[in-house]
């Protein structure tokens, strides 16, 4: 079931419209309420319809077009459903922010992780961001003006590992890969794409990192996080760029975190 809830300034067309995946919580949320609060359309897709609701309630009085759309990105006929979706509703896509994604089992040694549980991040992380690049890919390609934007949501984890993380880490390496192939291929057609890389938003997936986090050395050690606000703002900034220009790789983490001198 979708939701809407619409304004008068959007039927002049001079909204921008987003897809924001994995919009239910943490960093989808902060940044579908970060774009509603500066004018966007969003839709919003997840795979849980009440979250989907709390966020759009989240944006204040006069904000954007919100669209709530039920969607599993692993599922290639839900993708289908929610850009369908947003091209009846708002005719165009200025932007993807494929944000869905798993950590799937925590602390977990390679040699002990189940298949399903590997498939499972793998079929959220990186099949579904390439499921909806490629739908937005496509709008993108045959709207009237041409072209849009994509920002991959990567990781430090694009870099370097965590121990304990290999189908995280191997689907965000993955989705580098897919960052680049689509950039290239999308200069044709006025379709930007770029990546962001995230270290130790607050969110309640890194809820446990101030308590303590496994370390390279084998100890758990507390981690600093920072403020989920400012990846939204992040976001928005490389989401405003004229399509001239473009953020292909933006690293945003807390300054103090064990990232640069990781292991």
């Amino acid at each position: 079931m979708n939701t809407v809830r619409t304004t008068d300034e959007e039927s002049t067309g001079t909204r921008k419209v987003a897809v924001v995946t994995g919009a239910g919580s943490g960093i989808g949320r902060a940044v579908a309420v970060e774009l509603l609060t500066a004018g966007w359309s969003v839709a919003l897709a997840g795979r849980r319809p009440e979250p989907l609701a709390e966020t759009a309630a989240a944006a204040p009085a006069g904000a954007g077009t919100a669209l709530t759309v039920r969607a599993d990105v692993s599922r290639p006929e839900d993708v289908a459903a929610l850009f369908g979706a947003v091209r009846e509703r708002f005719g165009r896509l200025d932007l993807l922010f494929n944000n869905a994604g798993t950590f799937g089992p925590g602390g977990v040694p390679v040699e002990e992780l189940p298949y399903e549980a590997w498939r499972h991040v793998v079929d959220t992380n990186l099949n579904g961001a390439f499921l909806c690049a490629q739908a937005a890919y496509r709008q993108m390609k045959e709207q009237d003006p041409q072209g849009g934007r994509i920002i991959n949501n990567g990781s430090i984890s694009a870099h370097t590992p965590r121990p304990h993380s290999v189908a995280y880490t191997a689907t965000k390496h993955a989705l580098t890969g897919l960052t680049k192939s689509l950039s290239l291929d999308g200069r044709p057609y006025g379709i930007a794409v770029g990546q962001i890389d995230i270290g130790n938003a607050a969110t309640d997936m890194t809820a446990g990192m101030q308590t303590g986090a496994l370390q390279a050395n084998g100890e758990t050690a507390p981690e600093p996080v920072m403020d989920v606000a400012d990846v939204a703002r992040t976001v928005r900034h490389m989401a405003g760029l004229p399509l001239e220009a473009n953020v292909q790789f933006a690293t945003v983490m807390a300054t103090a975190m064990p990232y640069v001198g990781r292991g």
